[in-house]
């Protein structure tokens, strides 16, 4: 180990001292080496805090987090379809930030053109789309699967989405067309379109089959962490379907996993039957899921668009 000296010697040199001997080191190479030390040290930890694959958490050191734009952030994301509107006080309990920091972040969004307020009371303003659109229009994973989704739903008249997992929800990224062209060229819609399965919706992983192909994905224990929180409160009901129990869910999930598929009937919304496929790349991580909604898959036919689907996530494979 090696330990300089911050005080020079008669001749104007840093010593630098060492178990064997070595030469002295002049003051200008003395803060070269410093600077030096100090950025692999940055990077060793930069290297021990990178990216978790199986989480999607990208670790980053505590000095380079700036806990403005953090705060900023959760303030923007507590608005939701069931808040649709919020003052300081609800946005503070929503984003885990004092009051004061609240409304200093809501005025200053609201300034950016982020939000609309009456003075009172904040919502979201059409200037938040950017980041999606942004998103929707640059990234690579929608425009790839795009043309598939539109390619199925015209084959097989059915609705086609693909989803991502984020935290405790699935995010729609892409979304086939709602109607198409029939033979005598006529406009026919489909027979099967769930609520709010729009591009950008946010559904329930654990009540969506989108959602536990994606759970699935995970290795074990990282889905046991996920579950865990969820073994006492259980898990939210949406219908008089929904599985709620976390146990049930963890043999649901390592269903899908085994048969590298899952089937979802009325959990999510009453009439709404999907079956969805992981879609991976070529590395053999899955980067997100397939799914189709249609009423043929109540019943006997639960399995009926299967082949289709995996055909799909195939081809769609390379381009992933």
């Amino acid at each position: 180990m090696i330990v300089l000296m911050c005080r020079p010697n008669a001749q104007g040199y840093y010593q630098r001292k060492s178990t064997t001997p070595s030469r002295p080191v002049a003051a200008a190479e003395f803060v070269r080496l410093s600077a030096h030390l100090c950025d692999h040290r940055a990077m060793t930890e930069s290297r021990k805090t990178s990216t978790t694959p199986s989480s999607g958490i990208f670790h980053i050191a505590k000095a380079d987090l700036i806990e403005g734009m953090a705060k900023g952030m959760a303030v923007l994301e507590a608005f939701d379809p069931q808040r649709q509107r919020l003052n300081a006080t609800l946005a503070a309990e929503r984003a885990g930030i004092t009051r004061a920091a609240a409304r200093r972040h809501l005025l200053t969004l609201t300034h950016l053109g982020y939000l609309e307020t009456d003075g009172g009371y904040f919502w979201l303003a059409a200037k938040v789309l950017r980041f999606s659109g942004s998103y929707l229009a640059t990234a690579r994973l929608p425009r790839a699967v795009q043309p598939t989704l539109n390619r199925l739903a015209a084959q097989s008249q059915a609705s086609f989405s693909v989803a991502v997992l984020d935290g405790d929800e699935v995010v729609i990224i892409g979304r086939s067309g709602m109607e198409w062209k029939s033979a005598d060229a006529k406009s026919v819609q489909a027979r099967v379109l769930a609520y709010g399965l729009h591009l950008g919706a946010r559904l329930p992983a654990h009540a969506t089959s989108t959602g536990r192909v994606l759970l699935a994905a995970k290795t074990r224990a990282d889905f046991n962490a996920w579950l865990k929180p969820r073994l006492a409160t259980g898990l939210a009901r949406l219908t008089a379907h929904t599985t709620t129990d976390a146990r049930a869910l963890k043999a649901l999930v390592d269903k899908a996993r085994a048969d590298d598929y899952c089937q979802a009937s009325e959990e999510h919304e009453l009439g709404v039957h999907a079956l969805a496929v992981p879609l991976r790349d070529m590395q053999g991580h899955t980067v997100a899921a397939i799914n189709v909604v249609s009423s043929s898959l109540a019943g006997a036919g639960h399995l009926s668009m299967l082949p289709l689907l995996l055909d799909a996530a195939r081809e769609l494979r390379p381009s992933l």
